[in-house]
């Protein structure tokens, strides 16, 4: 089953450098939107194994959009991408729950090995809880 990726990004190129980079893989299933709003409706009305975001968007920045994640999904990993970066800023983010802090301008294999990092992380989690529940209803 591919992996069901959400990209958010108001700059339409952003969108566009994303989705060449990431298609470029096996088994990714791209969601883009330029809209930040719109993003976190298609959260509410879809599953995603990862969510990839911008931090400085109009009406709704990227820790919005982390903070509306985590209230959906706890678990659904989120990377923030930004061109404003600060060490202050990438510790608040990774605090609130981000998976990975990206700083643009980034290279392909960056995006590439945060990606397959951040999802085999995920997957390794679930897993964990999985087992860990099956143990729980055998004791």
């Amino acid at each position: 089953m591919p992996i069901k990726i959400l990209i958010i990004d108001d700059e339409p190129d952003m969108v566009k450098l994303l989705s060449m980079i990431l298609r470029s893989r096996k088994d990714y299933s791209l969601i883009t939107t330029i809209n930040p709003l719109e993003g976190v409706e298609l959260l509410k009305q879809d599953q995603f194994d990862l969510v990839i975001t911008d931090l400085k968007m109009p009406g709704l920045d990227g820790e919005e959009v982390l903070e509306s994640v985590k209230k959906l999904n706890a678990d659904l990993p989120v990377i923030v991408i930004t061109a404003f970066s600060t060490v202050d800023s990438a510790l608040k983010l990774i605090k609130k729950g981000a998976s990975d802090y990206i700083t643009k301008p980034f290279r392909k294999e960056q995006i590439l090995t945060a990606v397959d990092k951040t999802v085999e992380m995920s997957r390794l989690q679930t897993e964990n809880k999985r087992l860990k529940e099956q143990l729980r209803e055998k004791a």
